[in-house]
């Protein structure tokens, strides 16, 4: 009897479970899961760039203010008419100054005097078969008053004489016929430098309009000279090329 309730017991021990169910359906432990879709999983970008250099559009723009320049210059700004293979006799030959602005014979400016005025004078060494020589008288005033100074065509006097001629008398000269016989003044600043330019279609002349020599200064070196009033005369060479 003891042995028939034994057996009964442990049957009674199965009681307990929920035959309905069918075997191991009992609830598995929960799972704690991993990380959620709403964050990555690494937390830098590849490289280890950090995206936040960018942030304001700079980065790599390829910008550069140093090609700006615009290729000006500012360098040569005199404004005499020189030119750089021009040869310069006499004192205050430089290539400053500017053209004179004429003023009527009777302007209440002063006359310059010749202690307050410097007087050079400028051309080209050469000048080709089809240029017009260019002679510039230049005047500077080392004083420290404005005042007017002649350049008409009998005060400052230019001539042209062959270099090796036969004779030294000269082939042109401004007195001999000019086209105006009166005075030219011109202004001239306290220290300023004044220019006056005298073109020569090198045609000869004569004195008092005589007809001269037919024909026109031909290729060769020829002798510049400048006089005027109270002035050391003043020099300079140049050639006419041949074709």
């Amino acid at each position: 009897m003891l042995i028939a309730w034994a057996v009964t017991s442990g049957g009674g021990g199965g009681g307990g479970r929920d035959d309905a169910k069918p075997g191991g359906s009992d609830p598995v432990e929960s799972i704690t899961p991993g990380p959620g879709s709403s964050g990555p999983a690494i937390s830098q970008q590849p490289g280890g760039r950090d995206e936040s250099d960018d942030e304001d559009g700079t980065g790599g723009s390829g910008e550069s203010s140093g090609g700006s320049g615009d290729g000006s210059s500012t360098g040569g700004t005199g404004t005499g008419a020189g030119d750089p293979s021009g040869a310069a006799a006499g004192a205050g030959g430089s290539g400053g100054g500017s053209a004179g602005q004429q003023v009527p014979a009777g302007s209440p400016l002063p006359e310059c005097k010749p202690s307050a005025v410097q007087l050079s004078l400028r051309t080209k060494v050469s000048y080709g078969p089809d240029d017009k020589p260019k002679f510039e008288l230049i005047a500077k005033n080392t004083s420290s008053t404005t005042c007017k100074a002649d350049f008409g065509p009998k005060s400052a006097v230019l001539t042209v004489t062959e270099a090796g001629g036969e004779d030294d008398d000269p082939i042109w000269s401004s007195k001999d016929c000019p086209s105006a016989a009166g005075p030219l003044f011109l202004k001239v600043p306290a220290g300023a430098t004044v220019i006056h330019t005298v073109d020569w279609n090198r045609t000869l002349s004569a004195p008092g309009c005589v007809t001269p020599p037919a024909g026109k200064a031909g290729p060769g070196t020829y002798l510049l000279e400048a006089k005027a009033p109270g002035e050391p005369v003043q020099r300079a060479s140049f050639v006419l090329a041949k074709d």
